[in-house]
């Protein structure tokens, strides 16, 4: 009896050895599937080498309606900030002439005619200048930056008062350091394309600036009197968003040929305002959380 039962016992064990088998080759043929269904876990893009034929789009971001009143900003908090810049206004809205300043306007999709390649799968070599964003006069100069990936980002402070820098990244990390006055630059680089991340100063709530990071070089930010260039383009086709932190974004398509020079211009309306004013500037903190700044 012990020797029949000592038998079944093997056969049982024997049985569950095969199921499991079974089970372990059946998971890793699924997971094999599912991996070619995917594609592979990394896409290498082609590394795009300039031809001489690239173009440029050139444009002018207008503004239509009533453009809102100019705020003055009260730093009493910090009686430093007040004395350094007295005259200091919000920059969440810098209209002059029917101009609007501060809008971050980039290649947001689009084809090359050469190959028909998408831009997403092109790689750009990251440049070896590095980006600067100061503090001074207490308020983030510039107000709008844009960066390619990989490329170095140095945060200094001139002022003789001390800041707290809180980058509040989706797709990258994010980073919140003290900086007090003379220390040294805050060095950091992005690894994801993030448009745009939003930085403000714990120690000034007044103070906020945002950070568009891209994989290409194509992007660029409006000046005083709203133009914007973006050099270099492959020719190709191409939509071109314009983001404004106030305003919806707005979005052009452009075909830019063989050394040709393009115009492009976006209008933004005060009817279009996306996010509500408290005292005459944004309430900083919903502004950085909203949708319109995730990531493309």
């Amino acid at each position: 009896m012990s020797l029949n039962r000592a038998r079944i016992l093997l056969m049982l064990l024997a049985a569950l050895c095969m199921l499991s088998l079974s089970v372990a080759c059946g998971s890793s043929e699924d997971e094999d599937e599912e991996d070619e269904a995917n594609g592979p876990t990394a896409t290498t893009a082609t590394k795009y080498a300039p031809t001489g034929n690239e173009g440029v789009v050139t444009g002018t971001v207008n503004f239509s309606g009533d453009a809102p009143e100019v705020k003055r900003i009260a730093m009493d908090q910090d009686p430093v900030c007040a004395s350094s810049n007295p005259s200091a206004v919000a920059e969440d809205a810098v209209i002059k002439d029917g101009k609007l300043q501060n809008v971050f306007v980039y290649v947001k999709d689009g084809k090359t005619t050469e190959g028909n390649r998408p831009i997403s799968g092109l790689s750009f070599d990251s440049p070896g200048q590095t980006k600067v964003l100061d503090q001074k006069g207490c308020q983030y100069v510039p107000h709008v930056i844009g960066i390619q990936t990989g490329q170095k980002l140095s945060v200094t402070n001139s002022d003789p008062t001390a800041h707290n820098v809180n980058a509040l990244g989706q797709s990258n990390p994010k980073f919140n350091q003290s900086q007090p006055p003379s220390a040294p630059p805050i060095e950091k680089t992005f690894a994801q394309a993030e448009t745009l991340i939003p930085v403000k100063c714990n120690q000034h709530p007044w103070m906020k600036s945002y950070i568009g990071v891209l994989k290409h070089p194509f992007f660029a930010v409006s000046g005083e009197g709203g133009a914007f260039e973006i050099k270099g383009l492959p020719p190709g086709t191409y939509t071109l968003e314009a983001w404004h932190e106030k305003y919806k974004p707005q979005t052009i398509q452009v075909t830019v040929g063989s050394k040709e020079s393009k115009t492009a211009d976006f209008t933004f309306a005060s009817s279009s305002a996306a996010l509500e004013l408290e005292g005459g500037s944004l309430k900083i903190l919903p502004a950085l959380d909203l949708p319109m700044l995730g990531r493309h």
